[in-house]
């Protein structure tokens, strides 16, 4: 790719020197990383090709190869075809997240998953990309065309959204579009007055959800105060970082993957931190900081609005959301399953963040001024 001349007007060459390749490197790295863990984070994996372990690797060393795929097409598209994907697919896995309602797989009292042959897929996972774009969109729009109602529209689609999350019930994500929708608005210049609203809002409800809500009473409450007991997986993924020292024990050496059932997805961290040491988490948690601040950094500039509000929506999304999975492995917040993107073992998820950062890359692609999308 290094080769592609400067006066390659394909899309390929387009493309090239257009896209950010430091933030592509970065998350060729992510999808690198993932694969290591992808063998890691297997227990007792066998040769034998039907075994249950080595089928869920090859599986997701798939999702890794058709992801990494996945976003390297989505970033080629122009804004226009940027707007148009979103809502497409905004639409259709808004519809399936509330089919998850009625026809939904069940697990732990949640019905998040559908059943498809070999596999399970989430649908809030790929809205989530959707509504931010959708949310940037119409926001921008409002400023864009007087008149347009574009700031209630996206606060009533977030309500809708909030409420079909809230429904399943997924605490988690129904927080993360909460916060990424509010940091949109603030990007759009939200009075001082407005901010104090939201936030006095946000904190009302998360206190009612702790007062409320049974499993998040629960969860708060361990992390509190912690038993060996009561708290096994948070204690027993700490006691992981410990076992594994500054170098780690060596890759298929640990031990926490035996006794987590969800080491290889919402405690991957612990297993990279036993088997791998405290350098090459280090090294993961630069990488994440790296796409985001590079993102950052480069919507400083941006003079599009919806670019600096779907971008800037989509990057917060991905970094709150490693924070939130490497926090509660470090038990520095109370336990949540959310997956770290790239990272952790499933399908939806890497397909999801695929597309997520497919977006991402395609937004901030450097455009010619006629290029208004």
């Amino acid at each position: 790719m290094p080769a592609v001349s400067r006066a390659d007007t394909s899309v390929i060459g387009r493309w090239w020197w257009s896209v950010d390749r430091v933030t592509l490197l970065a998350l060729g790295v992510l999808i690198g990383i993932g694969y290591v863990l992808a063998l890691a984070a297997m227990p007792g994996i066998s040769t034998h090709i039907t075994d249950p372990h080595t089928m869920a690797m090859i599986k997701q060393i798939v999702f890794l190869g058709t992801g990494g795929l996945l976003m390297l097409a989505m970033s080629m598209l122009s804004l226009r075809q940027v707007k148009l994907a979103a809502l497409g697919l905004g639409v259709l896995f808004f519809l399936l997240t509330g089919f998850t309602l009625l026809h939904g797989v069940e697990v732990d009292g949640a019905h998040r998953w559908i059943s498809l042959p070999g596999f399970t897929l989430q649908p809030s996972e790929f809205l989530r990309p959707a509504f931010i774009i959708v949310s940037g969109w119409l926001i921008a729009e409002s400023r864009r065309t007087p008149g347009f109602p574009g700031k209630r529209a996206a606060l009533g689609v977030f309500l809708l959204t909030a409420l079909l999350l809230k429904m399943q019930p997924d605490i988690g994500m129904t927080a993360l579009f909460t916060l990424v929708v509010f940091a949109q608005f603030y990007l759009d210049g939200l009075e001082m007055k407005w901010v104090t609203v939201a936030t006095v809002i946000i904190v009302v409800a998360a206190v009612c959800a702790f007062l409320f809500i049974p499993h998040v009473h629960t969860r708060v409450m361990l992390f509190m105060h912690p038993t060996k007991t009561t708290a096994y997986q948070a204690l027993t993924a700490l006691s992981a970082f410990g076992n594994g020292g500054m170098f780690g024990l060596g890759p298929g050496e640990g031990e926490v993957k035996h006794f987590l059932p969800d080491a290889r997805a919402d405690f991957v961290f612990a297993v990279a931190g036993e088997e791998f040491g405290l350098f090459f988490c280090g090294f993961i948690i630069l990488v994440f900081a790296a796409i985001v601040v590079r993102a950052m950094i480069r919507l400083l500039d941006e003079p599009n609005l919806f670019v600096l509000l779907a971008a800037g929506g989509l990057i917060i999304g991905f970094g709150l959301q490693a924070f939130v999975n490497m926090a509660s492995s470090l038990s520095l917040i109370p336990t949540k399953g959310m997956t770290l993107p790239f990272i952790s073992y499933g399908g939806s998820s890497v397909l999801a963040i695929s597309m997520q950062m497919g977006f991402l890359l395609a937004l901030t692609r450097k455009r010619h001024q006629s290029d208004l999308g």
